[in-house]
């Protein structure tokens, strides 16, 4: 395994140092990579859950380098915050879900997490315990390296790539754990991460290519209807608190009223107007719980005008009151 790791670490610096060699043979060494004998699943995954262990010690979050965050979490938790950035999910130990609307993600060490645009999301610690705590990792994913390893390694996107729903979980080949392990290794290797993280982190791209994800990381690239797409989110995350015509927005993008509507449901799995009110009830959400703020003046700050409609939709999206559903989440609140 470290022989491999190495070859390839080797092939990436080269890849970087000697930048007018041809980027082809460069993806062709990792397909080879690929034919060779994969890791040992078990022994892989014990070294994961050991040194992420060592690395946060007690619950709470870091993060390592800019775009790479871990976890550990002893007991189920619930996350308050609100729209989340795109990002590559990890489960070394126990499991999580995360919430998109009315849909449920679940993903473990067998499986990982993938979203590719903004999206307003309510994430769960769904197994962990004091004996076996969760362990886990976030990368977050930046449209400029999505686009390099899009252009370099050949691959194509089929037609239609746009209307990809950006969130998915996935099942973890042995080529994708090989290169986990090698990101959490830098966790306890300070000198290396500048120059090997972001090569790492362009083989993950890479293997999320190859394992199909293109369409979803096609939502990175500024082209055709996914730009348009991208900048509609961006417009509603930005003036959530405010009134919104769709077909204004619709206009301004260039598109009918009813072909934005079918490729923006089709990428976030809900209508404008859902993801707008989703991101409201999560704002909401976290000015009672972090500013102390009451539902209806919560209810006002992120643009509703009638508390007893704010406190409807509230109980329907958390199930329960704001007043309930606070209390009870300050007790199992992820720190």
């Amino acid at each position: 395994m470290t022989i491999l790791a190495n070859d390839w670490t080797i092939l990436l610096y080269r890849q970087k140092r000697f930048p007018r060699a041809s980027a082809k043979p460069y993806y062709e060494s990792m397909r080879a990579v690929e034919r060779r004998e994969e890791p040992n699943r078990g022994f892989c995954e014990g070294e994961l859950v050991e040194r992420l262990s060592r690395a946060v010690s007690a619950d709470g979050a870091r993060e390592v380098f800019p775009g790479f965050s871990i976890s550990r979490w002893s007991t189920p938790t619930e996350s308050a915050r609100g729209v989340y950035e795109p990002a590559f999910c990890f489960v070394a130990q126990g499991a999580k879900e995360a919430q998109l609307g009315d849909e449920i993600f679940r993903f473990d060490p067998e499986h990982y997490m993938i979203y590719t645009v903004d999206l307003p999301l309510i994430f769960r610690i769904a197994e962990a315990s004091a004996a076996r705590p969760y362990l886990g990792f976030s990368l977050t994913l930046d449209p400029s390296s999505v686009a390099s390893v899009i252009m370099e390694s050949g691959i194509k996107l089929r037609k239609n790539s746009d209307s990809a729903k950006a969130m998915d979980v996935n099942p973890v080949s042995g080529v994708l754990l090989d290169a986990i392990i090698r990101l959490v290794r830098l966790i306890d290797d300070p000198a290396g991460r500048k120059v090997l993280a972001p090569l790492i982190k362009r083989e993950i791209i890479y293997r999320l290519l190859e394992g199909g994800q293109g369409p979803r990381l096609a939502h990175l690239l500024s082209f055709g209807d996914t730009e348009r797409i991208s900048k509609a989110v961006a417009h509603l995350r930005q003036h959530f608190d405010e009134p919104v015509r769709i077909e204004d927005v619709a206009q301004e993008l260039g598109m009918s009223v009813s072909r934005f509507h079918h490729h923006f449901k089709s990428v976030t799995a809900m209508t404008p107007l859902q993801y707008q009110k989703q991101i409201r009830l999560q704002e909401a959400r976290r000015l009672m719980l972090s500013e102390d703020l009451d539902a209806a003046s919560a209810g006002f700050r992120v643009g509703y005008e009638d508390p007893a409609y704010f406190s409807r939709d509230y109980k329907k999206q958390f199930g329960a009151p704001p007043q309930r559903d606070i209390s009870a989440l300050r007790g199992r609140l992820e720190v």
